[in-house]
């Protein structure tokens, strides 16, 4: 794992690649309409490369990230704007194992609350079942009223050791 002290600040090295970047960067000439009209939702997690994992180019999908992958209110606005503002008509969300939200509780916001002197607005969503996350996640998308299209909606669960998509079967919960 690279240390951010041996080449100088993190930040400092990424400014230093973009100008790298830029120097032979040729626009695209794209539109900010992805190509496949879909919109992928998943963790933030460092360990996931959704391109490569999903054989996607740039301009293929919107790319929505967010711990867990969870689908929040900030995730339903994106994904408003994606199919309302930008065409897509696809979501793929995608939780993966060994999520650093399977460890976490809502006690996580008391703890910052005590050590900051304010409780966070935002809900921690941490979850037990990944998989039953992912359904939790596909019944938001599929039940929101500010979505157009909500019949083309697919979770799944990455392997982060194999690199291989499990798809989860929205009807296989635990009431079934």
């Amino acid at each position: 794992m690279p240390s951010s002290s041996s080449e100088g600040p993190v930040i400092d090295r990424l400014v230093s690649a973009n100008q790298r970047y830029a120097a032979e960067f040729t626009d695209p000439g794209m539109d900010a309409r992805p190509v496949l009209k879909v919109a992928v939702v998943a963790c933030m997690d460092a360990r996931l490369d959704l391109h490569a994992a999903l054989g996607l180019e740039l301009g293929d999908c919107h790319t929505i990230r967010n711990a867990g992958g969870v689908v929040t209110d900030d995730v339903i606005r994106s994904l408003t704007i994606s199919q309302r503002a930008l065409g897509t008509r696809a979501v793929v969300l995608i939780h993966h194992t060994g999520c650093g939200l399977l460890n976490l509780t809502e006690d996580f916001r008391h703890e910052l609350e005590l050590e900051v002197g304010q409780r966070p607005s935002w809900a921690v969503e941490s979850f037990k079942d990944a998989d039953q996350d992912v359904r939790q996640s596909m019944e938001r998308v599929r039940t929101s009223p500010f979505l157009l299209h909500t019949g083309d909606v697919r979770g799944f669960v990455f392997d982060v050791t194999t690199g291989l998509l499990r798809e989860i079967d929205p009807a296989n919960g635990p009431e079934s």
